[in-house]
């Protein structure tokens, strides 16, 4: 079976589909917490026990060391998100709680509030809320046991409020930087020719806005206001221009016999 595959980029499309601007992109934020209210799926385990400890500590309430208290309805929980740009202090992002220890489930559990830090160590979001669990388990007496999906992961939709904006870059250069989703030094000149000619530069006299830097990267002169960058950047990003041709590609799969021809694909 022989088919010929046209290349996905031959068409007109928007930057704002093609290429990011620099600077411009989520964060990772990890924390550590414990989920308590756990109907006795919870577990028995040293750090456990010891963040528990210190939870009540906080709280005011100190236990004698020589005191197991027994805390099947807890689990120490790994927290994490991914905390958008431009986001402001006090808006809400969605958490991902997952277990770190023996808990059997996270079914039915509260994540009692975490603190949620960067890569710099400072606290962005602070967590807290009811877990919603996808998967479940059940065992049997004579030890048969079935588990549907993942229970040991849940999800608190808007349960992590930002404290804390990450500073951004997007106003702190004459330039703004376009990255290309695919690089491509055809591409790369096409989108600056693209911005130049739309705005009205003038390349033979030396009046140049956008220049490529490599297959990547094209640098775009901005407005210094904060109004005036968010009004250029929103038209730039809608001009549509058609990108480079991809590379001569063979796709093969050898279980169907099938083979797919790039359009610049030569038979000889």
């Amino acid at each position: 079976i022989l088919s010929l595959m046209s290349s996905p980029m031959a068409f007109g499309q928007r930057i704002k589909d093609l290429a990011s601007v620099q600077g411009v992109r989520s964060n990772q934020l990890v924390g550590y917490g414990l989920v308590v209210g756990l109907p006795g799926t919870g577990e028995q385990s040293p750090f456990t026990e010891q963040s528990f400890r210190t939870m009540l500590s906080n709280f005011g309430i100190s236990l004698d060391s020589n005191v197991k208290p027994k805390i099947k309805n807890v689990a120490a929980v790994a927290v994490h998100a991914l905390l958008p740009p431009f986001i402001k202090p006090g808006q809400t992002i969605d958490v991902t709680v997952s277990s770190i220890g023996e808990a059997a489930s996270l079914q039915g559990g509260t994540l009692i509030q975490t603190f949620l830090k960067g890569l710099d160590g400072n606290v962005y979001v602070i967590a807290q809320g009811s877990l919603v669990v996808s998967g479940f388990g059940a065992e049997g007496g004579d030890g048969s046991k079935i588990v549907v999906n993942t229970p040991t992961v849940g999800r608190i939709a808007n349960g992590g409020l930002v404290e804390r904006a990450v500073p951004s870059g997007f106003m702190q250069s004459d330039f703004l930087t376009l990255n290309l989703k695919y690089p491509d030094f055809s591409t790369a000149k096409i989108l600056a020719d693209t911005i130049n000619l739309r705005l009205g530069a003038d390349p033979d006299n030396g009046y140049v806005i956008a220049t490529p830097i490599d297959a990547a990267s094209v640098r775009v002169t901005a407005p210094r206001g904060v109004g005036e960058r968010v009004g250029f950047l929103a038209t730039i990003e809608n001009f549509e221009f058609t990108p480079a041709r991809a590379s001569a590609k063979v796709v093969i799969n050898s279980r169907t016999g099938t083979i797919v021809i790039g359009q610049d694909v030569r038979l000889l």
